[in-house]
C-alpha cells in the first residue's frame, strides 16, 4: 500500500498527479493524527488535515473531489507545525498547496474561501506591480473584490497618522527580476 507502487498503478488519480508534481505521497501517512493535533486551525476546518489525506488515500474520485471542495485546504496556514510533528515527514503544506491549485483549476473552490482567495490574489497583484507589498493597494483591491468596504475603516486614519500606511507604493530596483519570477510560475502552472 505505501510508497511508489500505489502512485504508479493509477497515474490518472489525484494522488498520482500530486506525487508527480510535488514529490509527496499521501500513502506515506499512516493516520497517526499528529498533524491534526498540532494544527492551530484544525477546529475551524470542515475536514481535519489527516482526514484530507485519508480522502485522497481511499482512491475514490468522489472523495478526491470532496478534498478539493473542502474549506480546510484554504485554511491551512502552511505554518509547518504538521510537518515538524509528522513521524513519516509528509509535507502536508505542500499537499495543501497542490490541492488549492487543483481546486482552482477545476473550479471547485469552497464558497467560504472566496475572501481568502481574494486576499491571496490582491497580495500577489501588489507584489507583481511594485516588487514589494503596498498595504494601501492590497487593502483597496481586497475591499473591492470582497465588497467589505467599511470593514476596519476606522483603523485607517490612525495608521496613516503613525506613518504605518503609505498612500503611494515604493517600487524596488530590479522589478524585471520579479516579473521573471511571476512569468516562470505562470508558465509552470500551464504545463
Amino acid at each position: 500500500m505505501p510508497g511508489s507502487s500505489h502512485g504508479s498503478a493509477h497515474a490518472d488519480t489525484l494522488p498520482a498527479k500530486m506525487r508527480a508534481a510535488t514529490g509527496e505521497s499521501v500513502f506515506n501517512c499512516y493516520q497517526c493524527g499528529k498533524c491534526t493535533a498540532g494544527c492551530p486551525l484544525a477546529q475551524e476546518m470542515d475536514y481535519a488535515p489527516n482526514q484530507i489525506v485519508r480522502l485522497l488515500q481511499l482512491g475514490f474520485p468522489e472523495l478526491e473531489e470532496e478534498a478539493l471542495k473542502a474549506f480546510s485546504i484554504w485554511l491551512c496556514l502552511t505554518c509547518e507545525t504538521c510537518g515538524a510533528r509528522c513521524p513519516k515527514e509528509v509535507d502536508l503544506p505542500r499537499i495543501m498547496e497542490y490541492l488549492r491549485q487543483e481546486s482552482l483549476r477545476r473550479g471547485l473552490v469552497h464558497p467560504k474561501a472566496k475572501d481568502i482567495l481574494a486576499f491571496h490574489e490582491a497580495f500577489l497583484d501588489t507584489i507583481r506591480r511594485n516588487g514589494r507589498l503596498h498595504e494601501v493597494g492590497l487593502i483597496s483591491q481586497y475591499k473591492l473584490k470582497t465588497l467589505h468596504l467599511l470593514q476596519d475603516v476606522l483603523s485607517a486614519p490612525a495608521l496613516l497618522l503613525r506613518g504605518k500606511l503609505k498612500l503611494l507604493p515604493h517600487k524596488i530596483e530590479g522589478q524585471d527580476a520579479i516579473s521573471r519570477i511571476f512569468e516562470r510560475t505562470t508558465d509552470h502552472k500551464e504545463e
